[in-house]
């Protein structure tokens, strides 16, 4: 079995693979500190709540965006799993060609997205993650991947609007019954999503328009991705495992004889 580790700002996502098949995926906050016995106690014991034997994961593949918390999550899965894990890193084979003027600023969140659609729908693709940012990225029918754009999230533009204004109060994300809002919370919420919507059309039109791709596969995945993809034409496929198949099509690419 192999241990797949999604490092976000928000939170670890965890998924153990038993050969392609998605068993089953787990989380815990990013935000909260943990020493390495914290972390590999309570992997442990989410393994064993999900019905997994942890003496049976034999690999482990490792993508983070959060330096300071790997020290200690490496540390658990060496003691804990008894596994030297991989880690997304520069000079891992990915079977794209990076072409960004600093490849090395690419997160390796980003490239896990890339490689996974890609390897599941070929090329030219345009992946969007709706995740703390909402980024879109593109790779062209040859495999090459340097373009990309980063934007704000839906999360942050509501953590925005309920921090930054006294009377603003928190609110659950979601679409309204209309975008005619008639009080403070559905107005917010029509703000939110719709606007989230309305980026999303914009930026995908512009990048078919600017690179030629008429034939642009559209694919996104991210925790609040399904909000948007159920309510726009321009998304084509809603892939809520994207990260995992990708960290898992990274560890078999690079898994050593």
């Amino acid at each position: 079995m192999l241990l797949a580790a999604d490092v976000g700002n928000t939170n670890i996502t965890f998924g153990v693979f038993a050969g392609k098949r998605l068993m089953t995926t787990f989380r815990m906050m990013t935000k909260t500190p943990r020493t390495s016995d914290e972390y590999g106690i309570g992997l442990r014991e989410l393994l064993r709540s999900n019905q997994v034997d942890a003496a049976a994961i034999r690999g482990a593949i490792v993508a983070s965006v959060v330096p300071n918390v790997m020290h200690a999550l490496i540390g658990a899965i060496r003691r804990y799993l008894n596994i030297e894990p991989l880690i997304v890193s520069a000079g891992i084979k990915t079977g794209i060609r990076i072409t960004a003027e600093n490849p090395k600023e690419i997160g390796p969140d980003r490239i896990v997205d890339v490689v996974a659609a890609y390897e599941k729908y070929g090329g030219p693709v345009l992946i969007l993650d709706f995740g703390t940012a909402t980024t879109y990225d593109l790779v062209t029918e040859d495999g090459r991947f340097g373009v990309g754009i980063t934007a704000p999230g839906i999360r942050i533009c509501a953590e925005a609007l309920w921090g930054a204004a006294a009377k603003l109060p928190e609110i659950e994300i979601k679409k309204p019954a209309s975008i005619l809002a008639r009080e403070t919370v559905s107005s917010m919420q029509a703000g939110l999503v719709y606007g989230q919507i309305g980026q999303t059309e914009y930026i995908v039109r512009q990048m078919k328009k600017e690179t030629g791709y008429e034939n642009l596969k559209v694919v996104a995945t991210g925790g609040l991705g399904r909000i948007i993809a159920d309510e726009t034409d321009a998304i084509d496929v809603y892939d809520s495992t994207l990260t995992m198949e990708g960290l898992r099509i990274l560890y078999e690419k690079n898994r050593k004889a």
